[in-house]
């Protein structure tokens, strides 16, 4: 893999990461369907999951430029970051994938160390992320550890059907 560039998204961008948003996703929501069965999903979930969450990204992306980016290689998006900067010095990790194309090549990697670096430019003290326990966030708990994270706050969510 070609060194990946680490820049603003453009317009032009924005299908390309509400594309990978949603492939990225997409085994995310996979198993909360199952998990959870088709009826607490639906009430949970309504709607289009996946386009739902591309609009999250997009919204972050047009709202707060200057808190996300995406990695190109090659001349092509196959990534995209977002975070937050907090007046309390604690930055947030927020939505990021990288592109089923391009997994398993350090781009995770080299995307998380792109945005600690920003958040460390930006004077946060700490960063935190936050992924889920269940075995579709495996990949992303694994690439967040390999940075640096670690676990600190575990996280338990509970159903019952009344």
């Amino acid at each position: 893999m070609a060194n990946p560039i680490f820049r603003a998204a453009t317009d032009e961008d924005i299908p390309v990461i509400r594309e990978i948003a949603k492939a990225a996703w997409e085994p995310i929501y996979a198993f909360y369907r199952e998990a959870m069965g088709e009826d607490l999903f639906a009430r949970e979930h309504p709607g289009d999951v996946l386009e739902q969450k591309a609009d999250s990204v997009e919204r972050h992306f047009r709202e707060r430029p200057d808190e996300a980016f995406v990695g190109e290689v090659d001349g092509e998006v196959v990534a995209f970051c977002t975070y937050m900067i907090r007046d309390n010095g604690v930055g947030v990790v927020g939505n990021n994938a990288v592109s089923p194309s391009a997994q398993g090549m350090g781009l995770g990697t080299a995307q998380y160390e792109e945005c600690l670096r920003r958040l460390r430019e930006a004077g946060m003290v700490y960063a935190t992320v936050h992924t889920g326990l269940d075995p579709a966030h495996a990949p992303a708990r694994r690439a967040y550890e390999k940075v640096g994270f670690e676990q600190v706050r575990p996280h338990v969510e509970y159903y019952m059907k009344l």
